[in-house]
């Protein structure tokens, strides 16, 4: 009835990497020192919700080197999965194609030496993909693992605006493009439950998504950090919010799993930071593994699976 072979009910990240690396392959947080010019030369101040420290783990909380890096993330995800089958380095803070080529060459360069260093995870924005950084991009995607994963956040250009993220829809479209002609490996990053975005609307824009044709896909719901400028809109204007409870949560990815290409692998469904970075308490939260499992027997209990409805219609 699926169309993988473990007959899971979504195209899970854990089969990718067991089809293509022989099991788990753990990704590595590293901290490259690279700025965001959303943040830094222009005017807007950042996106709305940004708090990147949320996300970095702490043993990044010291700037060192990119390889001392990876050799302390080693040994803290040893500790709690110690069956890899290698490590992904995955560029995660803020922009990190900001910089001259030479710089980027000598960061990433760095992280291939580490030994078990499977690939590179570069996470970046669509609008700081000048054309030498796709060149050396091309270059590296020829000797390693690569995958950009791209900020996309919203399919709709009143949103980008609203969050002050600086690029547009046209553009996302724009740097996956020209990632594919490289023939470079894309993933998505969306947020839901943005100001303005309905539910419903997110399920519409399932089509665009599965349009842009990219490889894997990171869905995030929205989380209202302290001392953030949506911190401030959220106490003023919470109407223009949509918050997820856990349930309904899960019966919303069940209805846009449906609706997506099953050719998408998903790296996550939801993101989990310490609880004293938010401003709001969203639900009782389950840990991503948990929310997993309720995903699948929701769609066990519908009869149904990624691409279910596009298989059907």
């Amino acid at each position: 009835m699926f169309p993988w072979s473990d007959e899971r009910r979504f195209n899970a990240y854990s089969r990718y990497c067991r089809a293509h690396y022989g099991g788990r392959i753990q990704k590595l947080p590293v901290d490259a020192g690279f700025s965001c010019p959303n943040r830094v030369s222009r005017t807007q101040g950042g996106c709305t919700y940004c708090a990147n420290s949320a996300f970095s783990p702490s043993y990044l909380a010291d700037k060192e080197d990119v390889a001392f890096q990876l050799e302390r993330g080693k040994t803290f995800f040893q500790k709690r999965y110690p069956k890899n089958n290698g490590y992904f380095a995955y560029f995660q803070a803020y922009t990190n194609t900001n910089a001259p080529v030479e710089v980027l060459r000598r960061k990433f360069e760095a992280a291939l030496t580490v030994a078990d260093i499977k690939g590179l995870v570069i996470s970046t924005r669509p609008d700081c993909l000048p054309e030498e950084v796709l060149d050396y991009l091309s270059e590296l995607n020829e000797r390693t693992h690569l995958t950009m994963e791209i900020g996309v956040e919203s399919f709709h250009n009143e949103t980008l605006t609203h969050i002050h993220r600086g690029h547009t829809v046209e553009c996302t479209f724009e740097a996956f493009e020209k990632l594919h002609q490289r023939n470079i490996s894309t993933s998505a990053h969306l947020i839901f439950g943005l100001p303005d975005e309905k539910p419903e609307q997110c399920l519409e824009d399932v089509r665009i998504l599965n349009r842009l044709r990219s490889q894997f896909v990171k869905f995030h719901q929205l989380q209202i950090f302290k001392n953030t400028a949506m911190e401030t809109e959220y106490a003023q204007h919470p109407e223009r919010f949509h918050s997820f409870s856990a349930d309904d949560y899960v019966q919303f990815l069940c209805d846009y799993l449906e609706r997506m290409s099953p050719e998408i692998v998903i790296e996550r469904f939801s993101a989990e930071v310490p609880p004293r970075y938010l401003a709001v308490s969203q639900w009782n939260l389950l840990r991503h593994d948990a929310l997993v499992r309720k995903v699948e027997e929701e769609l066990e209990r519908r009869g149904s699976w990624q691409g279910g409805s596009i298989h059907n219609s």
